[in-house]
C-alpha cells in the first residue's frame, strides 16, 4: 500500500495519526474514493470538484493544489493494473470542540491494488437487501457529501454481508428507494432510466452523473425523481453504480428476483469509453 501524508510519502508500517485527530474523535472528515487503471486516475477533476464543494460548505480546509500534486506523484508510483485510491481530509487535532486552526489540517492518500468486477459477476448480478436502519444525515441542511461519519452505511453494509447479500438499500418512510450503502441506483421503466434525485439523503455520485451523461448520449431519457418499492419490483432492470464497480446489475431484492434487462451493457460500454479519455 502506498501512503501519502500531507504530501510526503511514508512507509505503510509507520503511518499513524494522533488520538486527538477529529476523524478519530468525531468522524469529522471528508473523503473521496478514486479508481486508477495503471497510472491513470479516473475522473480525478470531478472527485476533487465535489471534495472542494463539500469543504466550502463545512468550512473545511482543502488545499486542492497540494492534493492534486500529491495525486500526480501517487499515480506515477502505481504498479498494479487497477488501484483503489482513498483521499481523506481531516481538520487535524482537536482541543475541545472548537475547530483547529487551518494550518493543523491534514490530508491522507492511500493506494492499494483493486480487483475489477468480472463479466461473470455482472452476469450473476448483485443480491440486495433492505437496510435495517434509516438513512441519516447529521448535516441535513446541506447537500449530501462524502463525510467520514459513515456509521449508518457501515452498519447496513455489514448487515448485508451477514445476510449473504452484496448491498443494502436504504428506503425512506414512504418506501421510496434512496441509495445503497456505497452506491447509487438506477431502474429502467417504460424505456426511461429513473434514479432518485440527489439531495440531503442521496449522494450525487460521480459515477451516477457519468451514467446519466452516457444514457443521454445514447438517446435514453433520464428522470431524476422518487422511485417506489413497487416500481422497483416492476422495472425492466435495475443496477447499482459507483466509482469502483462502474455498473452492477441487481439480481434480487430481499430474496425476490427482479427483471434482468440488457440496457446496462450498452450504457457500460459507452461509460467506459467516456471515463478513460
Amino acid at each position: 500500500m502506498l501512503v501519502c501524508l500531507n504530501g510526503t510519502f511514508i512507509p505503510y508500517e509507520i503511518a499513524n495519526l494522533s488520538i486527538n485527530d477529529g476523524g478519530f474523535l468525531f468522524g469529522d472528515t471528508l473523503f473521496e474514493t478514486f479508481k486508477a487503471h495503471q497510472q491513470n486516475i479516473l475522473l480525478s477533476p470531478q472527485h476533487l470538484d465535489r471534495l472542494e464543494r463539500s469543504a466550502q460548505l463545512l468550512d473545511f480546509p482543502c488545499d486542492r493544489q497540494r492534493i492534486s500534486s500529491s495525486l500526480v506523484q501517487m499515480a506515477a508510483a502505481l504498479k498494479s493494473p487497477v488501484s483503489r485510491i482513498r483521499l481523506t481530509l481531516s481538520r487535524g487535532d482537536f482541543q475541545g470542540l472548537a475547530w483547529p486552526a487551518a494550518k493543523e489540517s491534514r490530508f491522507v492518500l492511500t493506494a492499494a491494488e483493486y480487483t475489477e468486477l468480472t463479466d461473470d459477476e455482472r452476469r450473476v448480478g448483485a443480491a440486495c437487501i433492505t437496510a435495517p436502519n434509516q438513512r441519516g444525515n447529521p448535516v441535513s441542511h446541506l447537500p449530501q457529501m462524502k463525510r467520514g461519519n459513515y456509521a449508518d452505511c457501515l452498519y447496513a453494509a455489514n448487515y448485508a454481508r451477514q445476510s449473504g447479500a452484496r448491498e443494502a438499500l436504504f428506503f425512506d418512510q414512504e418506501q421510496n428507494i434512496l441509495e445503497g450503502t456505497t452506491s447509487n441506483l438506477f431502474a429502467l421503466i417504460d424505456d426511461r432510466l429513473i434514479t432518485p434525485p440527489a439531495g440531503t439523503l442521496v449522494l450525487d455520485g460521480i459515477m451516477r452523473q457519468q451514467v446519466i451523461n452516457a444514457a443521454t448520449e445514447l438517446g435514453i431519457k433520464v428522470d431524476e425523481r422518487k422511485l417506489s418499492r413497487v416500481e422497483l419490483n416492476q422495472a425492466g432492470e435495475i443496477f447499482l453504480t459507483n466509482s469502483l464497480i462502474d455498473i452492477l446489475p441487481i439480481s434480487s431484492i430481499d430474496g425476490q428476483t427482479v427483471n434482468r434487462g440488457n440496457h446496462w451493457k450498452t450504457i457500460l460500454k459507452t461509460l467506459l469509453l467516456r471515463i478513460e479519455t
